[in-house]
């Protein structure tokens, strides 16, 4: 590759950005999830013991734990470990001097010490690539303070690892979709529900929905071809080829983003995709020129051998894609009809193939970038420069080599793998493995009544309830309730032991906990008074069909009821107050207050 300083900077600028829109997402949901009296107060997560501080981060490493020696509760330490975060990330997002090394070790510490609550790391995936993504920053940052470098030789060696998590996360990502066996991806009529089963679709999944089921499958096929054979071009030496990825890949994330509120996810992988950039490309953006140099009757034959090989790349992605996947164009009907024309061992025999080759491509595209770095420190002028460069080279050399290791075997070495659980340092990929609600979205509707006569829908902000209510634009915060009131649907209340939890809050009248729901509280039904009763029911959701004249419904959804998700309840209720015991909701409580206060005082 070229030279990368300025895909380097737009990488730390990004990620800079993404850890605050993170920071601040937690920091103003603390209060109502994890607060003393929020969902799932953070405090029982931290069991007291006579263990020394050193043990207790052994066992789970956390700053946490130095909030009851310094005179906070948890809740107090969360908030002031966020909104730390949050400030810091905004200062490094507006200093480039702050984009250090240094600094991004302190981020990264920062929202692991958030995460490794358990209430807090069940969630998904998006916190597990923030944290892996963030300790490379810290390989990837200059020592900027108390004096900076311009050039660093090793920063297309320590760069080179956010291909390969792009790599890793991409590829796991489309081949999961098949290794599952999920019938909606490999008969590719999986979009056809995936806009309106997301999590939180955005108003413009409404019309991704609406698009004819040709469209919907040809996309599916584009969504393979983007995430399982374009990735290996991500190590091609030739420049077009990761350029044309980048896009390819931008592409993607971008129609997710338009479609679906993933927080900063997509972000994020779009930031990922900048290691596949160089400055050269980055100049072309900015409109800047670059120094044009006389090439050689050899270099003009090697240029000519590349778009040949370049052109005879994208042939044969052609090729393979009308093959396997049976296209045929229609152009009586003006459509195109597609279908899988492999089987699921086919598919296993070519992933037995493949990925022992994919692992020695990926240790020669390192090995590339490690000769080139170290040629360029031996091209130093000076003997004190070409010695400290050789020595930067050998150490960033070794921590990037560690880290593609770590990555090979996390999953086969004991040590590996606790290294990796705890602190994650690598994680395992692979998103929408399977289609939920094929036979309409699941969704719990929450009712609070005073008399057991008149109930009211208790509406969430983002999440779907309100028939009538368009879908809302949020990322790239994430609003973490409405996300874990999506997977509750999915079955029975008793596999979220959370959900007790809520309703017992919500007859409290807990505020911290209201705002989850509704930030105005004008809009919470019982914002006077708190409900005297409480149930739940679960509806299944479908998006709303455009009328026959081509205009638009006056709703944007539809809904059908299915079942009871959770009995009537009132406060002193002797199953709701079961439920909290048998899910250590209640008990817990009483005995991490005392706890907590107790090591307080003794400090």
């Amino acid at each position: 590759m070229g030279d990368i300083r300025l895909p380097r900077h737009m990488f730390l600028w990004c990620l800079s950005a993404i850890y605050m829109f993170a920071f601040a997402s937690l920091y103003v949901q603390i209060p109502g999830l994890y607060g003393n009296e929020g969902v799932l107060p953070a405090r029982w997560q931290l069991r007291v013991s006579g263990k020394s501080v050193v043990e207790q981060l052994k066992d789970s490493p956390t700053l946490l734990w130095f909030g009851p020696r310094l005179g906070l509760d948890t809740q107090q330490c969360m908030e002031l470990l966020s909104l730390t975060g949050a400030l810091l990330s905004l200062m490094t997002l507006a200093l480039p001097a702050l984009r250090d090394c240094r600094v991004f070790l302190v981020l990264w510490i920062l929202y692991l010490s958030l995460y490794q609550l358990e209430c807090v790391k069940h969630l998904d995936l998006r916190d597990n690539l923030l944290l892996e993504t963030g300790f490379l920053a810290i390989l990837i940052a200059p020592m900027k303070m108390p004096w900076s470098s311009k050039v660093r030789l090793h920063d297309s060696v320590t760069f080179w690892l956010a291909r390969w998590l792009l790599f890793r996360l991409m590829f796991a990502s489309g081949v999961v979709k098949l290794t599952s066996r999920c019938p909606t991806w490999w008969g590719l009529t999986a979009l056809t529900y995936h806009y309106e089963t997301q999590c939180i679709p955005t108003p413009l999944a409404w019309f991704a929905h609406q698009l004819p089921v040709w469209f919907q499958k040809l996309s599916v096929v584009g969504t393979f071809v983007i995430e399982i054979a374009v990735p290996f071009m991500f190590f091609s030496p030739i420049r077009r080829h990761r350029l044309a990825a980048f896009y390819m890949q931008v592409l993607l994330q971008v129609l997710i983003i338009l479609s679906g509120n993933y927080n900063f996810f997509n972000i994020l992988t779009i930031t990922l995709c900048l290691s596949l950039l160089d400055d050269q490309h980055v100049n072309f953006w900015l409109r800047r020129p670059t120094p044009k140099t006389e090439s050689t009757s050899l270099q003009t034959l090697i240029s000519g051998l590349a778009v040949m090989l370049e052109m005879g790349t994208y042939a044969l992605l052609g090729y393979w894609t009308v093959k396997y996947f049976d296209l045929q164009v229609d152009w009586e009907n003006k459509s195109v009809s597609t279908k899988t024309a492999f089987t699921y061992f086919e598919f296993n025999g070519f992933l037995k193939t493949v990925t022992v080759p994919s692992i020695w491509i990926g240790v020669l595209s390192l090995t590339w970038e490690i000769i080139s770095s170290m040629f360029k420190c031996a091209c130093e002028r000076g003997v004190l420069w070409r010695l400290w460069s050789t020595i930067q080279w050998a150490v960033m050399t070794a921590a990037t080599v560690s880290m593609f290791a770590i990555s090979l075997v996390s999953k086969l070495h004991v040590c590996a793998v606790l290294l990796t659980d705890r602190y994650q340092l690598v994680n395992s990929y692979g998103l929408f493995r399977r289609m939920t609600g094929v036979g309409g979205r699941p969704e719990v509707v929450i009712e609070g009544s005073m008399d057991r006569n008149t109930w009211t829908e208790i509406e969430f902000m983002y999440k779907p309830g309100n028939m009538s209510a368009a879908p809302p634009v949020v990322a790239p915060h994430q609003p973490r309730l409405d996300w874990q009131m999506w997977f509750a649907a999915l079955g029975p209340h008793t596999q979220s032991p959370w959900f007790s939890s809520l309703l017992h809050r919500l007859l409290q009248g807990k505020r911290d906990v209201i705002r989850l729901i509704q930030t105005d509280e004008s809009q919470y039904p019982f914002s006077k008074q708190p409900p005297a009763y409480l149930r739940a029911h679960r509806y299944k959701y479908w998006f709303s069909e455009p009328k026959k004249d081509g205009s638009y419904p006056q709703r944007w959804w539809r809904r059908v009821y299915v079942e009871e998700f959770y009995p009537m309840v009132h406060l002193g209720d002797s199953y709701l107050e079961q439920m909290l015991v048998q899910h250590g909701l209640k008990v817990r409580n009483k005995s991490a207050v005392k706890s907590e206060s107790v090591i307080r005082d003794t400090c």
